[in-house]
């Protein structure tokens, strides 16, 4: 085979492999944990008792997004893009940089317009209220 030719097969073959290899991670990684629930409800008569179960292995996190602290680590990340452009690669990751930097200050902004916690929402209709 030609050695030009070997290294965009192997390009192709990675963006296959890659979501192919992370699919079976995922899979296997939670049939540990489903195997384990099946064998603990199994010694189990309360069904409350099964749904405790459950509510601890959920993995999903129930609290809203922090724009603010995603705005924050958005910001550093474009300075640091920026940075990089304009000390080593050139005027073209300045700008990824800038644009990236301009994202997180508008993600930063928008968490201080939506308040998104419980407490954060109380105390916003407390205050207005208050008015």
């Amino acid at each position: 085979m030609d050695q030009n030719i070997i290294i965009p097969i192997f390009g192709m073959l990675t963006g296959i492999i890659i979501p192919i290899a992370v699919f079976i991670w995922l899979y296997k990684d939670a049939k540990g944990k489903r195997e384990t629930v099946l064998e603990i409800s199994k010694n189990l008569d309360d069904p409350s008792k099964v749904e405790e179960l459950l509510k601890i292995f959920e993995e999903r996190k129930k609290e809203p997004l922090d724009y603010r602290r995603n705005g924050v680590i958005t910001i550093f990340v474009g300075v640091g893009l920026y940075l990089l452009g304009y000390l080593v690669i050139g005027k073209i990751l300045e700008g990824v940089g800038a644009l990236v930097a301009f994202i997180g200050i508008g993600t930063l902004i928008a968490g201080y317009l939506y308040p998104n916690t419980g407490k954060e929402l109380s105390n916003a209709v407390e205050e207005f209220e208050k008015k």
